[in-house]
């Protein structure tokens, strides 16, 4: 019997770097904007990578729950970050753009 079809079965992406879409951008934005303006973005870094190991778990759990959703928020971004999520890369990028939009937040002048 051949073993061949058994190598890639537990094929795993790399860590590369992932960039979104500009959908996915778009989305991903106004959501770490809207943790920043709650000042969660602590707890929010936390969650995301005490996440970090089940990120393509949680995406394929956000698709199941689409129908559901799309009575409460818009279902094109809910799908933008879901397929996102799928991503291994995915995680770093989120934590990182909390912080520098945050950090964009903190340097601007309140008027």
């Amino acid at each position: 019997m051949k073993k061949g079809w058994l190598k890639d079965a537990f094929h795993v992406d790399t860590e590369s770097t992932i960039e979104p879409t500009e959908q996915q951008k778009n989305a991903l934005d106004a959501l770490c904007q809207g943790i920043i303006r709650r000042g969660l973005t602590t707890p929010a870094i936390i969650g995301v990578e005490m996440g970090r190991p089940l990120n393509f778990v949680g995406s394929q759990t956000m698709h199941f729950f689409t129908p559901l959703i799309s009575a409460f928020v818009p279902t094109d971004q809910w799908t933008a970050v879901a397929e996102f999520l799928e991503h291994r890369g995915s995680v770093d990028w989120i934590r990182n753009r909390i912080e520098e939009l945050e950090s964009e937040m903190d340097e601007s002048p309140n008027t």
